[in-house]
């Protein structure tokens, strides 16, 4: 974890290194001007200084606050602004890594959690690297200076006014460990409170549908007091600093007064060496009684150092290796499964023993019941889950071998939950290949037939589709995530029940304008209405992860399988829906 922090604070060593001078300079000069004062007062006192004397003595003060005015600026640009740029770094990286991770890791992860990261965290570790450092580095600088000059003006007072002070000490680092410990539980809450508002906002149609309102209310009510409570629980112990404080500097000031009083009384020191060491005694007192709010940072960016250390520590379960061959950058189409079987991590196989040859440029189709392992191909064809080697190939070599990124390029698919982001529809289309034009977008519209569709609206290509494409509806979801797979004319076009929310109609419209558009691509139909699939080349048919039937549709219907058993059931309803 050393070594995290390291990295992030190398890149700005020179900024730190202004700033902490800056202060340095600030605390110098602020440990000076009580000795200004001492002199003028006893100079004063004593018939020493004129009226000129005192206005030299004065403008030196004067100088040195400018001085310190002007420190005090440099400090906080250097470091406090540092300390903004490292922040917006860290999450920076932050995301980058996340970009990096696999599936996997977002199956055990919850969004709230991930937001707490890349908000509370990194935020606590900016405070730690501005706030902290400053309170740090002044602690250190005016305690040791103050020390040096109270012991010069008098030792056994500077004794007795530092006997109180270890107290507060003690009391801080055992308050800050306490602190570390409920910050953590903190930011524990505030993820699941964001996570649970998060689920919320996006499942409102669902919420409605069943007339849940009450019982979410309920829900987050909950989650909200127990944000509330681990808040109430850290503020508790960490607003006993500030009393503490102030009765420990309350206790160190009526000590002076007392004993020092008493040796300006007896002649032992002279008044203006009292006040000097007085404001010795400030300068040294609160950054002492900061020692706390420093505990307190310390503790609460340690916990969230971790949390982001953990989080970094997580390594792609699919990534390019060492099996990589980089001079692979273009797939054919030709698909092969030699004997595939697939577990997802900690639950049943999902695919057995696949054999299947797809030749380049065919269109194929799979078909089966919920849970058959259908999409599970799809994605182990994106590689959004790693095969074993040996088990899928592509145009003859080991689907491992392909970079990430080549393999990807080559492949569009479009998946199953139509997710579309919160941009245009001319946006969100363009995102499957930045560089298209709009006639290739409007043509791409045409091909998935939405094009009409999005003619009709008032904004037409500019349309903004809300969060998950709220605002259409699941037809006009499906055909613009089409539009956007096909414009970029990818070798291997994967098709994952992506035409159910249509009408048969539309779907007949589609499907002849994927048979003239995709004449040299490999296409794969994922579907569980026979009409989809019919005209593929080849059908295969997965039942409980197992290849049950396979053949074209007239071969399949022979077999008077479980797809016979299918189409005729299709067939029934087509034909009540006629006649009712």
């Amino acid at each position: 974890m050393r070594k995290f922090i390291l990295t992030l604070v190398k890149p700005y060593w020179k900024r730190y290194l202004i700033g902490i001078s800056a202060l340095f300079l600030v605390n110098f000069t602020q440990s000076y001007i009580p000795g200004l004062i001492r002199n003028t007062v006893n100079g004063i006192s004593e018939g020493l200084l004129d009226s000129s004397g005192i206005l030299i003595q004065v403008i030196w003060i004067l100088g040195l606050a400018l001085i310190m005015a002007i420190g005090r600026w440099a400090w906080r640009i250097y470091v406090m602004g540092t300390s903004r740029i490292i922040e917006c770094d860290l999450r920076e990286k932050l995301y980058l890594h996340l970009e990096t991770l696999s599936q996997n890791f977002y199956n055990q992860h919850k969004t709230g959690d991930l937001m707490a990261h890349a908000t509370n965290d990194v935020m606590a570790v900016r405070q730690a690297l501005g706030n902290g450092v400053l309170l740090a580095l002044d602690a250190i600088s005016l305690i040791l200076m103050s020390f040096i000059l109270m012991m010069r003006t008098n030792p056994s007072l500077t004794l007795f006014s530092l006997l109180p002070l270890p107290v507060m000490v003690i009391a801080s680092v055992f308050l800050a460990r306490i602190i570390g410990m409920r910050f953590r539980r903190v930011q524990e809450e505030f993820a699941n409170l964001t996570d649970k508002v998060q689920e919320n906002i996006s499942g409102q149609r669902v919420v409605k549908a069943f007339v849940q309102e009450k019982a979410e209310i309920e829900n987050f009510r909950q989650a909200n007091k127990k944000n509330m409570s681990a808040h109430m629980s850290m503020i508790r112990i960490s607003t006993l600093m500030g009393p503490l404080s102030g009765i420990v500097g309350t206790l160190t000031f009526v000590v002076v007064i007392l004993y020092g009083g008493g040796l300006v009384a007896d002649g032992t020191l002279l008044f203006g060496d009292l006040m000097a060491f007085t404001m010795y005694l400030g300068n040294m007192t609160w950054p002492l009684l900061n020692l706390g709010w420093l505990f307190n940072l310390i503790q609460r960016s340690k916990a969230s150092m971790q949390r982001l250390w953990e989080l970094f520590s997580a390594e792609a379960e699919v990534a390019d290796g060492s099996r990589t061959d980089y001079s692979l950058q273009s797939i054919e189409g030709n698909i092969e499964f030699r004997g595939l079987t697939f577990t997802y991590p900690e639950q049943a196989t999902a695919l057995k023993d696949i054999n299947w040859q797809i030749k380049k440029g065919s269109k194929v189709a799979i078909i089966g019941r919920t849970g058959s392992g259908k999409t599970t191909l799809t994605q182990l064809l994106l590689r959004v889950y790693n095969p074993d080697p040996g088990q899928l190939y592509l145009d003859g070599r080991d689907i491992l071998e392909y970079p990430l990124k080549t393999l990807r390029d080559n492949i569009a698919c479009v998946p199953q939950d139509n997710f579309l982001f919160s941009a245009t529809i001319e946006e969100n289309i363009a995102f499957g290949r930045e560089t298209a034009t709009f006639a290739e977008i409007e043509d791409s519209t045409k091909q998935a037939g939405v094009y009409a569709n999005i003619k009709e609206f008032p904004e037409q290509f500019n349309t903004k589709v809300g969060e998950r494409g709220v605002t259409l509806s699941g037809g006009q979801k499906q055909r613009v995530s089409i539009a956007r797979a096909l414009i970029r004319n990818a070798p291997i076009l994967i098709l994952d029940d992506s035409l159910s929310a249509v009408d048969t109609a539309t779907e007949e419209l589609i499907l002849n304008n994927l048979h003239q558009k995709t004449k040299e691509q490999t296409v794969i139909i994922i579907a569980h209405r026979i009409s989809t699939v019919q005209d593929a080349d080849d059908i295969i048919v997965l039942e409980e992860g197992r290849i049950r039937e396979r053949g074209n549709h007239e071969e399949l219907l022979r077999k008077n399988g479980f797809y016979a058993d299918l189409y005729r059931r299709q067939l029934l309803e087509k034909q009540i829906k006629e006649y009712a």
